[in-house]
C-alpha cells in the first residue's frame, strides 16, 4: 500500500525528536517523573496516551491549561533580542507551573493560511520574564509535527502577574478534498522550560497531505507575535 508523504515532512514528526512532556504526565530534563498537575477546568480536558486529563475549556470556549509540578530545567525556548522594554535581568523566568495557558481559533477570513492564538497568562504572585519562541507540537494520527520557527525578532517579554500575552501557529488550509492527517491535540512548552501542557486542538480538523512532502510547514511566530484571538 502507498503511504503518503506529509505537506509539512519537512518537519520533525518523530515522537522522539520532540518535547514528549504533557501537563498530565510530565518529564523533566533527566527524563523522571515529576508529577501530576492540575487543569484549571477538566470537564471538557483532552487526553492523552495514558487516558489522563490534560487541558479543559474556559468559560469564554478557549482551550486551557495550568501547569503544575514542573521542572527547573532549560529548553530550546530560544533567546530573544531587541529592545527588551523594562526588561529587569533579576526577574525569574516564567514558570509552567505559574501560567494558565490557552488556545484558540484566530483565523481570519481570507487568510491563506489558518491560524490558532496561544495565550499565557500569570497566574503567580511575581512578576516573570518570557523570552524567544515556545515549543509547539501537534499531536496527529501520523505522529507528533513540530512547528517551526517564523524567525521573527523576539523581544524579552516581562509578564506582570495576572497580565497575558499571545503568539500564533499557523498551518496550512486542507483543499485537498481528502481526509488529511487529523489533528488530535496541541502539546505547548514555554520558553526556556522542560515541562509541557496538552490542550484539545481549536483549529480545523486536519492538515493535508501530498505525494511528495511539498507545502507549507505548520509555523509558530515569537512571544508577543499575536493579538488577543488573532
Amino acid at each position: 500500500m502507498r503511504v503518503h508523504k506529509l505537506t509539512i515532512a519537512a518537519l520533525a514528526v518523530a515522537a522522539g525528536l520532540s518535547l514528549t512532556a504533557c501537563q498530565g504526565d510530565s518529564d523533566n530534563a533527566d527524563g523522571q517523573s515529576t508529577g501530576s498537575s492540575n487543569s484549571s477546568s477538566s470537564s471538557n480536558g483532552a487526553k492523552d496516551t495514558g487516558g489522563k486529563d490534560t487541558g479543559g475549556k474556559s468559560a469564554d470556549g478557549e482551550n486551557t491549561a495550568v501547569g503544575g509540578g514542573g521542572s527547573d530545567g532549560a529548553s530550546d525556548g530560544g533567546s530573544g533580542s531587541g529592545k527588551g522594554s523594562g526588561t529587569d535581568s533579576e526577574t525569574a523566568k516564567c514558570l509552567t507551573d505559574h501560567l494558565e495557558i490557552t488556545a484558540a481559533d484566530g483565523t481570519v477570513g481570507g487568510d491563506p493560511e489558518e491560524t490558532v492564538v496561544v495565550g499565557f497568562k500569570n497566574a503567580g504572585a511575581k512578576d516573570c520574564l518570557l523570552t524567544g519562541y515556545a515549543g509547539v507540537d501537534l499531536k496527529t494520527n501520523y505522529g507528533r509535527v513540530s512547528a517551526e520557527r517564523t524567525g521573527q525578532e523576539a523581544d524579552p517579554v516581562v509578564l506582570k502577574s495576572g497580565e497575558d500575552v499571545f503568539f500564533g501557529v499557523t498551518y496550512p488550509k486542507n483543499d485537498s478534498g481528502g481526509s488529511g492527517v487529523r489533528v488530535e491535540g496541541l502539546v505547548v512548552t514555554p520558553p526556556n522550560e522542560t515541562k509541557s501542557v496538552t490542550l484539545d486542538w481549536p483549529g480545523k480538523a486536519s492538515l493535508p497531505v501530498t505525494e511528495d512532502g511539498s507545502g507549507t510547514p505548520v509555523r509558530v511566530g515569537p512571544i508577543g507575535s499575536a493579538g488577543q484571538g488573532g
